[in-house]
Parts: C-alpha cells; structure tokens; sequence
C-alpha cells in the first residue's frame, strides 16, 4: 500500500503529521479519538480500503498525539479542532466525508459547523461529543475535581502510563459544547454504537443523533459491541457506512 506523508506546518514551531491514499471519490477524512493515533486499528482498516478501493483517505494526528509535534498535556478541543479545520482547509478539496472515532466524532460535528461547504456527509463512531464536561467532568469525585482546579491538573490512572487532565482542557471544553441544543448539521449522518461501550453510554450517542437536525440519519447500535468497535464486523459495518455515505 503506498501512502504519501507530509507535515503541515501550523506557523507555532509545530507541525501535523498526515498520511494519504490518493484516489477517487470524496476523501475520507480519518479523525481520531482522545491520546489515540492515526496508527490505530481503524484508521489502519481503512488505509488498506482505500488502496483496495482506489478511494482517497487522509488521516493524521492530532497536536500532541502520535508523530505530530506538540505536548499532549498543552493540547485541547480548540486547538485539536484547529488541526482539523487546518488540514481540511490544505488538504481536502470538497467534498469531504469525516470519519469520526469517540472525540474525533465531537471534532468532525464542530468542522462540519464551521465548514459546511466542505463536508459532505459525516460517520461518527461512539462519538465522544462534549465528553469533557458531560463524560468526564461530571463523573469525577470531589477530590479529583478539587486537584484539578487548584493544582491545574490530575493525573488520570491508565492501564498503559497515567496521563493528565487539565483545568485548560475541562474549561476549554466547555467552550465547544454542542449537545445542549440543535446541532446545524444538514449533511447526511451515520453513528454506530456499541450497547456494551463503558466510555461513551449508547444513549449519550443517541442523544446526539437526536440533536443534529439532518433528517438523513442512521444510528446504528450493535448490542454486542464495546468503545473500540475493531472487530472485523464493527470494520465491515464502518467501511458499508462510509460506501453508502459516498453516494
């Protein structure tokens, strides 16, 4: 599989790593989840589509995230929304389909508010929107809140390396909620959900789809299914989402 692989400068000493698969159609556009890359299962599955399909698939990572350049603890939905509008902006001609996983669901809704004209249909995978305030924030304890807000940050337990939370990227979060009322998405929209996801609870998913305004929707829950939905199925249901997305 040939890929190409660039750097985009972001004009602050930092640059976005990106790889792609030129070819036909919309590009699909891979937007990944929270201390994920574009390394990961599904942005991988996809990859080898796209080469197989002779479709056109950009992914890359994030500030902070994977070959990118930039410390993940300085990282935020605003900044990791700059990222994507910046790629979208360089590397995409429209129309574009945002393939979004857990947080990259939240990022690609936000793109797809602030360029409308670029987006032509959205796949949300356990989409994480406003998960910072409504996922996160609101099930941490007492102490963990109090740290947070007095020392800046909290160093939250992983199975991997502990990895921080910080008062910046809770009350940024803040800032790019869209779940507390209509979502001005009119482009055609496709979740799937797992029914077993510990992270992103299926009716957090659901009330999102239920925001969005586009009439074109189809929210898909797979009851046997948890957050990463890598099985070969979960990747056989991504990929038919995308296909009928490109028409």
């Amino acid at each position: 599989m040939d890929e190409e692989t660039g750097r985009l400068d972001r004009g602050d000493a930092t640059a976005i790593a990106w790889r792609r698969v030129r070819g036909a159609g919309p590009t699909v556009v891979w937007l990944g989840g929270f201390k994920s890359d574009m390394a990961g299962t599904k942005a991988e599955a996809l990859a080898a589509w796209a080469a197989r399909a002779g479709r056109d698939f950009l992914r890359f990572d994030y500030f902070g995230h994977g070959v990118s350049d930039g410390d993940f603890a300085e990282g935020t939905i605003g900044r990791w929304r700059e990222d994507s509008l910046a790629v979208i902006d360089a590397l995409v001609e429209a129309p574009a389909i945002l393939v979004g996983s857990s947080m990259g669901g939240w990022i690609a809704c936000l793109a797809a508010l602030a360029r409308p004209g670029k987006v032509k249909a959205l796949v949300l995978v356990a989409p994480a929107a406003d998960f910072t305030e409504k996922l996160m924030w609101a099930q941490l304890g007492p102490a963990e809140r109090c740290e947070i807000e007095t020392r800046g940050y909290w160093m939250r337990p992983s199975p991997y390396d502990p990895y921080p939370i910080t008062r910046t990227l809770i009350e940024d979060g803040r800032r790019w909620q869209i779940m507390d009322g209509p979502i001005a998405i009119d482009a055609p929209v496709r979740i799937l959900q797992g029914a077993l996801d510990p992270d992103v609870p299926w009716r957090h998913a659901l009330a999102l789809a239920e925001a969005i305004v586009s009439d074109d929707l189809v929210f898909t829950l797979v009851k046997d299914a948890d957050h990463s939905m890598s099985r070969p199925q979960d990747l056989e249901r991504l990929i038919a989402a995308i296909e009928e997305a490109s028409t």
